[in-house]
């Protein structure tokens, strides 16, 4: 961490632009306990903004242009980070830039830490949070330790940013979005998937695949690529395949049970065999993920003993295949599915678990681009839910696109049982509900009606207790 500190030793101040987020608010963090003043905007505070207010960081919500400390306007002692999603106008970048800061965006400064340490980096279109905050764990858990940045908040940790004074190995989320993952200098890498999605940033699939192809030859070739089989990406790196149920995969899975929440499964390594391991969260995708895991820290030498150990107290993230309620009658799971692929993955989790339940599923689609791009793919997931709630469309950083709504997707989606409801309608939808499986779905501020649905539901099951 004291040789992180060295590259900005000239600097003492820190200001983030977009401070909330999830990524970004890791890098506070991180800075703040190297002993950086950290100050920053962001549009509205959260959970995240005040957890980093009550550890010392300065943050306003109001792009003045007049809201900056005093003491963050010196270039000599302050550098600044912004997120990609922050619009070209805002004053407070125009500020930096035009009186010549050192601006850097996320994605770069990640790229200095992962260039000082050895990086281990999850890229891939689904399972980068998981995947890497389930490295990290395995890490912290053992003798190896970590610092890790992570895209969402890691329940084993309660937080977003592990850190170390001792390891040398550094986690990251490598974000495909704005081309963001090639800035960075892994060392080694597992790469998930590469299912086309932000099609409005590359242009075309074959962009995007350009995109993942050139992440590929980045990583160093000491080091290890351990993609999902199928991929066949150039690299210089050692290459190694995982997948569940291959015989022709380097890292397989077989012998899958489910039992109370939990699976476990037989491992076909490359040059051994794992009877029982037992992971920590449900579904199968997980269970890939996991495979990720194992087969990266095998390569690097990491003990059996320790990472069974790691995955089976593995507890999964906020907002991935996030349970709130949990009963016999009743299951409210959040999950931040915002692409068909990972629709259908949550989906059929939830039948594979419960086979016989009813699941309603409350769905707002992420971006107008997005839902323009794969409405049909979205259609056909929706329609496999039993009852449909779908809200209207989070814009993100967009501007609205003439004839695509959410009105627009519904009209595609062959179910019997659907409704286009606001979100405060959604909860009341909900008032009499206590049997099945409830899915709260997307990648926007879905998240805010959780905890009042939460509440709802919980009310009910007591009333019909």
């Amino acid at each position: 961490m004291e040789q992180n500190k060295n590259l900005f030793s000239d600097f003492k101040n820190v200001y983030f632009i977009g401070i909330g987020g999830i990524g970004m608010s890791a890098l506070a963090r991180y800075f703040n306990n190297l002993g950086f003043k950290v100050a920053g905007y962001d549009k509205s505070a959260s959970d995240l903004t005040n957890k980093l207010e009550s550890e010392g960081c300065l943050i306003h919500y109001e792009d003045l242009g007049e809201e900056i400390p005093n003491e963050f306007k010196n270039k000599a002692t302050t550098f600044v980070v912004f997120t990609p999603a922050i619009p070209e106008d805002m004053k407070e970048l125009f500020y930096f830039i035009s009186n010549e800061f050192t601006v850097y965006k996320r994605a770069e400064v990640l790229g200095i830490l992962t260039r000082q340490s050895k990086g281990l980096c999850v890229a891939g279109t689904h399972g980068k949070t998981t995947t890497s905050s389930m490295l990290a764990h395995i890490l912290d858990h053992s003798s190896w330790k970590c610092n890790a940045f992570l895209g969402g908040i890691a329940t084993n940790f309660n937080s977003n940013l592990v850190l170390s004074e001792t390891s040398d190995w550094t986690v990251v989320e490598a974000d495909e979005f704005d081309r963001s993952f090639l800035k960075l200098s892994p060392f080694s890498s597992i790469i998930t998937g590469v299912d086309p999605d932000h099609l409005d940033i590359y242009g075309s699939i074959e962009q995007f695949n350009e995109g993942f192809r050139q992440y590929a030859m980045k990583i160093e070739p000491s080091g290890f690529l351990i993609e999902k089989e199928g991929l066949n990406l150039p690299t210089l790196a050692k290459k190694v395949s995982y997948a569940l149920h291959s015989e022709t995969a380097d890292y397989s899975m077989k012998n899958l049970v489910f039992r109370d929440g939990f699976i476990f499964s037989d491992v076909r390594l490359k040059t051994n065999f794992w009877q029982n391991v037992k992971l920590g969260i449900p579904g199968s995708h997980n269970a890939e993920n996991a495979l990720a895991c194992i087969a990266l820290l095998d390569c690097l030498g990491m003990s059996e003993l320790e990472i069974r150990n790691g995955l089976s107290s593995f507890t999964g993230v906020k907002r991935r295949f996030d349970y709130q309620i949990r009963t016999e009658d009743l299951v409210f799971i959040d999950d931040y599915a915002h692409h068909p692929n990972e629709l259908k993955v949550l989906i059929e989790s939830v039948r594979n678990l419960y086979p016989n339940k009813k699941i309603t599923g409350i769905f707002q689609p992420h971006l107008f681009s997005r839902t323009r791009d794969f409405a049909m793919e979205f259609a056909a997931e929706l329609s496999k839910l039993d009852e449909l709630i779908l809200l209207p469309i989070y814009p993100a950083r967009e501007e609205p696109i003439h004839g695509i709504s959410s009105a627009w997707l519904y009209s595609k989606v062959e179910l019997p049982k659907k409704y286009l409801l606001s979100p405060s309608e959604a909860l009341q939808y909900f008032n009499q509900f206590d049997k099945g499986i409830v899915l709260t779905i997307g990648a926007g501020d879905i998240d805010k009606i959780v905890t009042p649905l939460k509440e709802i539901l919980s009310s009910n099951l007591t009333t019909a207790e």
